[in-house]
């Protein structure tokens, strides 16, 4: 498993923008599939966004798709999550995860490492 450290979440206002980055410990980061999902208050924990170890597939949830966007830096070992035209919906505790050699999922449970999270709060 690798270690993941999320940063970067805080208050924006509706129509901003904010990035998240997820930084990961090991040699093996480039061999990892990554992904983003997030918990709101009361609401059960939904998928972001993720792409393949390979970087050959990238999955978004449709509430996202044209404002969210997930890249990594292999040579950082760190994957983002730029995030813009926020809206209070995107408020929730936003978290990393990854598997080795994955083929990348909307689904959690094919995730073995996790982050601790980081707080969005998008203020309307």
């Amino acid at each position: 498993q690798v270690q993941l450290v999320e940063s970067g979440g805080g208050l924006v206002q509706a129509g901003g923008s904010v990035r998240l980055s997820c930084a990961a410990s090991g040699r093996t980061f480039n061999r990892y599939a990554m992904g983003w999902f997030r918990q709101a208050p009361g609401k059960e924990r939904e998928f972001v966004a993720a792409f393949s170890w390979s970087g050959t597939r990238t999955f978004y949830a449709d509430s996202v798709k044209g404002r969210l966007t997930i890249s990594r830096d292999n040579a950082k070992n760190t994957v983002y999550l730029q995030m813009s035209s926020l809206k209070a919906e995107d408020t929730a505790v936003y978290y990393c995860a990854g598997r080795y050699m994955g083929r990348g999922s909307t689904d959690d449970v094919e995730y073995d490492s996790w982050g601790q999270g980081t707080q969005v709060t998008v203020s309307s």
